[in-house]
């Protein structure tokens, strides 16, 4: 019988297959995933934010929608709508993109904050409601939205109560080199999309989350966090620390992070390397740090510095 951890591990492989040189990103977007997240990717055009999400969906064997926003895009577009049908002479309910298990919201920031708030009660209840009905959605619900930087135009920005539900933000980056040189010889492009195969299907994707979640975290690690997330909190640079959602967060990534690397157990560097993806997007500044250039990386960093490590307790056993 195959173990949890090289499933994890047979699903990357066959992402990479599609996406080259970005495991970092493949980890993350599966630690969120069997953490019941969901992960906003924020970057520029065209470095395969859409074709990870697709390989994701295709390797797991589970459903795959799209919703494309766009500035005309309605709340009903994306939950769905209840249709009067003339022969029954009833309502009835036909469901939007919202209902698959991995859900890619596509440049969600070029919609209005109304539509974006439709997928609020999705990421945050597993639930959607219109015409005061509310219909649970699949297990998983996971949202992978992605954006363009805010600095271009015809963009809204997401706020604060919206950015609060995202287990990660993240980048992908430009690829290397040798990566950009293959996209030339054709090596990699979108018909390789073939090529990544179903190796987990849904039974065995919900044992994988209920797994990642029994991975061990000390009480020197659970305090750790929370000195963490106040820390950010009594910041001078910060006017809006994060969240106790954060806080939760944090433990449930780090819980998956070090079950998706192989582990049974949560390690501080786990938690320092996570740090960056759970909190900056949490983190609103003050205008006068706004004003001093001051970054949400920056202030992280900061917290990382002056905050102890605890000494690990680990069993020998562990």
């Amino acid at each position: 019988m195959t173990s949890p951890f090289n499933q994890v591990e047979q699903i990357i492989s066959e992402i990479e297959k599609v996406i080259v040189g970005k495991r970092h990103v493949i980890e993350l977007s599966l630690t969120a995933l069997f953490a019941g997240g969901h992960v906003l990717i924020e970057d520029v055009p065209g470095v395969g934010k859409t074709m990870l999400v697709r390989a994701l969906a295709q390797s797991l064997d589970i459903s795959f929608k799209r919703i494309q926003f766009t500035p005309d895009l309605l709340p009903s577009d994306v939950t769905g709508i209840s249709v009067f049908n003339p022969e029954t002479r009833v309502f009835e309910f036909r469901p939007g993109p919202i209902t698959g298990n991995i859900v890619l919201a596509d440049e969600i920031n070029r919609t209005a904050p109304r539509t974006q708030a439709a997928l609020l009660e999705g990421m945050a209840e597993n639930s959607v409601t219109v015409d005061g009905v509310t219909r649970k959605l699949m297990d998983p619900f996971f949202v992978m939205a992605t954006q363009n930087p805010i600095e271009y135009e015809g963009t809204y920005t997401l706020p604060e109560a919206q950015l609060d539900r995202f287990l990660f933000k993240i980048e992908m980056g430009y690829p290397s080199a040798q990566e950009e040189l293959d996209l030339l010889f054709g090596k990699q492009n979108a018909d390789k999309l073939t090529d990544a195969e179903a190796v987990v299907h849904l039974t065995d994707l919900l044992d994988l989350k209920k797994a990642s979640q029994a991975t061990q975290m000390s009480a020197e690690l659970l305090q750790y966090t929370v000195d963490l997330v106040r820390a950010t909190r009594s910041h001078p640079a910060v006017s809006l620390g994060v969240s106790p959602r954060g806080t939760i967060a944090m433990m449930t990534a780090a819980k998956s992070y070090a079950f998706v690397k192989g582990r049974s157990y949560v390690v501080p560097d786990d938690i320092k390397y996570l740090a960056p993806f759970v909190f900056e997007h949490r983190l609103l500044l003050t205008p006068e740090a706004t004003y001093q250039a001051t970054k949400q990386v920056d202030v992280v960093q900061d917290v990382l510095e002056r905050v102890a490590v605890p000494v690990e307790k680990r069993s020998s056993n562990a």
